[in-house]
């Protein structure tokens, strides 16, 4: 049984967006064979839920640091450094990992994502003192290879070209971040092929280990088809401030939606998630489109959803997203870009195409084809409890741990 110290850019539980979902797989799975302690930001000053106080020998948090509008610009103009390394930059988080460092003995260190990479330095400093103690960046994803995606999806929309410019002045900036984060680590994990692709392309001594996303499958029943009478939904679920996500619900919602509605008049879009950004807040005013804010279940969502929807353009790594909605056997549209990293296959687990003509039409034959909706949901269940049901993902994240360091 290893002693594990977990640093996390969010509470893990409740598991409701991907970074999360993601750390509570980790530490629900490990949590039966070895000790963890969790440093955490919290958005609030709650306490952590009783579900993470009896997975974790000891939990603590830190609340989540806040950066102006003002201060990111001056980081863009006067910083060498990528806005991301900043972003959970915090005194009272340096001084309790560096409390936590000097009273215990860790076997293993996990980072994260890259937002915690500036914490680093003091990793290594207690690597040092501690040579037995395995760091472990856990990746995740590319976000070069994400900041890239991005840069070029706004360089074709001239409203867009801010933003370009904004990613490009970013990317060599977190290219040399994430490439030092890569450097200080004994073993990378990643998520996806093209992110292990990326990340080794950006340091050449890298050797990432495949550690895809997962669930819980027991944690997912099926759901029921929804009947032939209810209003078409299609849903989409996500933390709405996020760049690609509104990218990709902004861009649905003006190009594929209306070539939907000209076909099926009914059908609408659900955005169902938290922090919708002002521009996804207008999207309330139009016709057939529904922006639910944070709930505090999904389930009912998807139990509502006649298809799921992952219209985006842009990002790295691989989407829960996809995960949850193929597991709850609810058929899923997505564009390439948005089933990336899984070994699904068009027309067997779900639908994939890029153009709003490509898009609307996919969606139009599964409204309009039960029995092909349901074919692709029994496919996509079973895709999901053969490759990525945690239990089967957790044995190669351990492995990394018993390997030698440097």
């Amino acid at each position: 049984m290893a002693k594990l110290l977990l640093l996390t850019p969010g509470l893990p539980f409740p598991p409701m967006q991907g970074t999360a979902l993601r750390n509570w797989g980790i530490i629900s799975g490990l949590a039966a064979r070895h000790r963890i302690t969790l440093l955490s930001f919290a958005r609030t000053a709650a306490a952590a839920a009783p579900e993470l106080l009896a997975a974790c020998e000891r939990v603590v948090l830190v609340p989540q640091p806040q950066r102006s509008i003002a201060a990111r610009l001056a980081t863009l103009a006067l910083s060498a450094q990528p806005d991301l390394a900043l972003r959970l930059s915090s005194r009272q988080y340096a001084h309790q990992l560096q409390t936590l460092l000097a009273a215990a003995d860790f076997a293993v260190i996990q980072v994260e994502g890259l937002e915690l990479g500036r914490y680093m330095p003091m990793l290594r400093a207690y690597q040092q003192r501690h040579p037995a103690a395995r760091i472990i960046y856990d990746a995740h994803n590319a976000e070069a290879l994400l900041q890239q995606s991005a840069a070029l999806v706004a360089a074709r929309n001239p409203a867009h070209w801010l933003a370009a410019a904004y990613s490009r002045i970013q990317l060599p900036r977190l290219q040399r971040f994430e490439r030092a984060v890569c450097a200080s680590a004994d073993a990378i994990t990643c998520v996806s092929a093209a992110d292990a692709a990326a990340l080794r392309a950006l340091h050449s001594s890298a050797q990432p280990v495949l550690v895809p996303n997962g669930i819980w499958l027991r944690d997912y029943p099926q759901l029921p088809a929804p009947p032939e009478t209810h209003t078409p939904q299609l849903l989409f679920t996500g933390k709405m401030d996020y760049r690609p996500n509104v990218d990709g619900v902004l861009w649905f919602a003006g190009a594929v939606l209306p070539l939907v509605q000209l076909i099926v008049p009914g059908a609408e879009f659900v955005v169902a998630g938290r922090d919708p950004a002002p521009a996804v807040q207008r999207l309330a005013g139009r016709a057939g489109v529904r922006v639910t804010g944070e709930l505090a279940d999904l389930r009912a969502c998807m139990a509502r959803a006649t298809l799921y929807v992952v219209p985006l353009r842009m990002g790295g790594g691989t989407r829960f997203k996809i995960l949850e909605a193929m597991a709850q056997a609810r058929a899923v549209v997505s564009t390439q870009i948005g089933a990336a990293g899984f070994a699904v296959q068009n027309q067997r687990e779900l639908l994939i195409a890029d153009s709003p003509t490509a898009l609307a039409d996919a969606i139009i034959s599964l409204l309009q084809d039960a029995g092909k909706r349901n074919a692709l949901c029994s496919a996509a269940r079973a895709f999901v409890a053969q490759n990525h049901d945690w239990s089967a993902i957790l044995p190669t994240l351990e492995a990394v741990y018993s390997q030698p360091g440097k």
